[in-house]
């Protein structure tokens, strides 16, 4: 039998015999390439945007196993990888219940997810799994967000999910996706909408979109306009560059609420700030928009992001928001890229431990809650 040989590499080489796959690709989630070379017994893999420190949290004996398959299905590789970030459990001193404002269901079998082909986390994602996750959590509710499915598809996710909250009641809210830019398309998906009473919002990427003013054009701002009718939030899914556009469709749609997720999209990678910080401040002084506090570990290097590269954009997000118009999401499994459901929870803990009971009871659970609509 031939020597398996594994080589690290900070960047991929240009020229060189691989094939690709990148992930995620709708843009919503941040980009990681991983390449298996075609040599069957030369596996390279690389990591864009780190160096060779970034992978020394790695064991020899963890690399073998985890890669051992030798077909070598090369997710088996990112919790080994997703360790190195990991680092030693906190001990945690939340008191308060948890409503997960931003949670994502799949079945790549039953739906099209696209972006989820050769993704590390493109198998099937269900309920039984978060809560497997989230154990020894009191998440007493959770906001299902739609998953990004071929979008003539989108209806039939709303339905399955809708069964999924039969067997369990905590998926106590969906935000579906409608066409904002498809008029007759639209009114069909709210018609079908109306009679799902868990359906609490709409999301329409836009993060996906070269045009920085994509949100802008009439067409989209007079869909997002008759959500004020149904008493739906938007739930805006925007990269940085983008949040002046935002800012002006949500003064241009008074009536209508919005969730501005992810915290806005900081490139917490890069380390900016600026102009993300000011986005955010022009943001918050708008009445009807909100934020979710998720996603920022995989805004930053999955494999060596630190809780204080995290605490600048979240503690601008909870100064400019304030704690009536925050809530907590933990973008499970997107997050499980760079940490795990735990490890987000316990940096969340940590920075919001100088805060009152009554400002972390609202940001985990009370101002979901209200967003959308959740009883007891």
């Amino acid at each position: 039998m031939r020597a398996v040989r594994y080589v690290f590499h900070p960047t991929p080489c240009l020229g060189q015999a691989f094939s690709t796959c990148n992930w995620p690709g709708n843009g919503e989630y941040p980009g990681q390439v991983v390449v298996q070379g075609r040599n069957p017994f030369l596996i390279c893999i690389f990591f864009p945007r780190a160096n060779h420190q970034s992978v020394r949290g790695i064991t020899r004996r963890a690399f073998v196993r985890s890669s051992f398959a030798a077909g070598l299905s090369v997710p088996f590789l990112i919790p080994s990888i997703r360790a190195a970030a990991e680092t030693a459990p906190h001990l945690l001193s939340l008191d308060v219940p948890i409503t997960d404002a931003h949670v994502h269901f799949w079945d790549p079998a039953r739906l099209d997810y696209r972006w989820l082909r050769n993704s590390p986390i493109g198998g099937a994602k269900l309920p039984a799994d978060y809560w497997k996750a989230a154990t020894g959590f009191r998440v007493e509710k959770l906001v299902f967000v739609q998953a990004e499915c071929r979008r003539d598809q989108s209806r039939s996710e709303a339905a399955w999910v809708e069964k999924l909250a039969q067997d369990e009641p905590r998926i106590a809210a969906m935000v579906a996706f409608a066409p904002m830019d498809d008029e007759k398309a639209l009114a069909l998906a709210l018609e079908g909408f109306s009679h799902r009473p868990r359906v609490k919002g709409i999301r329409h990427l836009i993060q996906s979109e070269p045009d920085v003013e994509f949100c802008l054009r009439p067409q989209f701002v007079a869909g997002v306009k008759r959500l004020a009718n149904s008493k739906l939030v938007f739930e805006v899914g925007a990269r940085d560059e983008q949040l002046p556009a935002v800012a002006k469709l949500v003064e241009r749609c008074p009536d209508v609420s919005f969730v501005l997720n992810h915290l806005g999209n900081p490139r917490i990678r890069e380390g900016a700030l600026t102009p993300w910080d000011q986005n955010v401040r022009r943001l918050a002084a708008l009445p009807n928009i909100g934020c979710k506090v998720s996603g920022a570990a995989t805004k930053a290097d999955w494999t060596t992001w630190k809780p204080e590269q995290l605490k600048p954009y979240i503690d601008q997000v909870l100064k400019a928001f304030g704690f009536d118009r925050v809530m907590f999401g933990s973008d499970w499994p997107v997050c499980t890229l760079a940490c795990s459901f735990r490890r987000w929870l316990e940096v969340l803990d940590e920075i919001t431990s100088g805060c009152t009971r009554g400002e972390r009871a609202r940001l985990f659970s009370g101002n979901a809650r209200k967003v959308y609509r959740i009883g007891a």
